[in-house]
């Protein structure tokens, strides 16, 4: 084992044990570089007031070199805000500009203790690095049943943890926080378990309500007190479109001071909340009492980053950092959210009419990108395959009674074709039985 990983192995032990116990093989072993290319850049970058021979990018007259055309499409941007590598961790200036607004749109994590936000490759890239550092064979990570498909790749294929499943509603169709509270007190025996909270949630397009919140809060809390570590992960891909009663803050702040046995991670990005799908621009933020703990967090975070994607591309970063600095850039979020209510609340005016109720009910839905459908008389998979080649409607095919329909990307005024067509799916594949 390196000496750099053994120190920050030190001082988690020293400071949380428990935080130490949570991490992977790979976790333990990882570590960020201090003797390096991109430190001894960096210090040469602050001292080498002559000549700096040390990163491997190339300078033309004072600045990066770049192409014409590529920057007669970016001039207004300076090219040392486009064309240099960005750092591991991400643009200072942007982590501390999310730092703010998460604090801004999440008012109790003022008085927590939580980290820098570190910038990744998006959400996917964010799970990976938790994957990574904390997953390892035969480790329980725990999803309710109605989730999102890229967890098996990321938490199972990649690194070999066993996926224990839930009910995500209970016999009332809110969120079924005790089947959630049984899967965490069942893995009592391997003492740890990696909890993936994902809301507004990807299929179905629901948030709990504050007292649903307060029952998850309670049910990590009593596996933690009954000695079992809990890696707490909030994925929060579609935070701040909530568009009826539910939480409005993610449940990281929570989380954060909860217990010492429960680490609260926050993965989100302007991915989804900015409309950015294409720029791959996300964080990853740690909640700790201990800022030792954040610190050392931080180191082994950098050292998966420097171990594959090295860094971050820095123009999507810099066009996200001017965006949130932007005077205009709140009301124009608010601008797209009311657009993406409409459509909601059409999809739900629709589907609450009665029109379809011989064909299918609808999982609860208030937030978020998405709403599934629950077929009542025919295959999913059918259905689709149906829709695409009668209709040429593309949804998503989940399970044998579920289907997901994305209401983000459909203008309010073609919702109700939508739903339609559907309708018309299920009836023509009734009349071929």
């Amino acid at each position: 084992m390196h000496s750099l990983a053994a120190k920050l192995n030190e001082t988690l032990q020293r400071e949380n044990p428990h935080v130490f116990a949570m991490l992977s093989d790979l976790g333990k072993l990882i570590y960020f570089p201090k003797e390096g290319i991109l430190s001894q850049s960096a210090e040469a970058k602050a001292k080498g007031r002559k000549y700096n021979a040390t990163i491997g990018i190339a300078l033309e007259n004072g600045q990066p070199m770049h192409l014409d055309v590529i920057q007669s499409t970016l001039s207004a941007y300076d090219p040392k805000d486009l064309y240099e590598y960005a750092p591991p961790a991400g643009k200072p200036e942007l982590r501390a500009a999310w730092r703010k607004k998460l604090i801004e749109e999440q008012p109790s994590l003022a008085d927590k203790t939580f980290g820098n936000p570190i910038v990744t490759n998006a959400l996917t890239h964010g799970l990976s690095v938790v994957a990574d550092l904390f997953a390892g064979p035969g480790d329980a990570v725990i999803l309710p049943d109605k989730n999102w498909e890229n967890y098996e790749l990321t938490f199972s294929v990649r690194r070999g943890a066993e996926l224990v499943y839930y009910p995500l509603y209970d016999a009332d169709m809110k969120f079924n926080a005790a089947g959630l509270r049984d899967a965490i007190l069942a893995q009592k025996e391997k003492g740890k378990a990696i909890v993936v909270l994902n809301f507004p949630n990807n299929p179905t397009g629901y948030t709990p309500g504050i007292e649903e919140g307060r029952q998850i809060v309670a049910a990590l809390k009593e596996a933690a007190e009954a000695g079992i570590n809990i890696v707490a992960v909030t994925d929060d891909a579609y935070f701040s479109l909530f568009f009826e009663d539910s939480l409005r803050e993610s449940l990281f702040a929570d989380l954060c001071g909860l217990h010492p046995r429960v680490l609260p991670v926050k993965v989100d990005g302007a991915t989804k909340e900015e409309y950015v799908w294409g720029f791959r621009v996300g964080f990853i933020t740690y909640g700790a009492s201990s800022e030792a703990v954040l610190a050392a967090l931080e180191q082994k975070t950098l050292g998966i980053i420097r171990a594959t994607i090295s860094s971050g591309p820095h123009p999507s970063q810099t066009f996200v950092l001017r965006a949130l600095n932007a005077p205009e850039f709140q009301a124009q979020k608010r601008e797209k959210f009311e657009i993406m209510k409409r459509r909601a609340n059409r999809v739900k005016e629709l589907l609450d009419s009665g029109r379809f109720d011989d064909a299918w009910t609808y999982y609860p839905f208030n937030s978020g990108y998405f709403m599934c459908l629950k077929l009542k008389t025919v295959n999913a998979e059918e259905l689709r395959t149906h829709l695409l080649e009668k209709y040429g409607v593309g949804t998503i095919a989940l399970g044998d009674t579920d289907l997901r329909i994305a209401f983000s990307c459909i203008e309010e005024e073609n919702i109700e074709d939508l739903f339609n067509l559907v309708y018309s799916g299920v009836k023509d594949l009734q009349g071929q039985k």
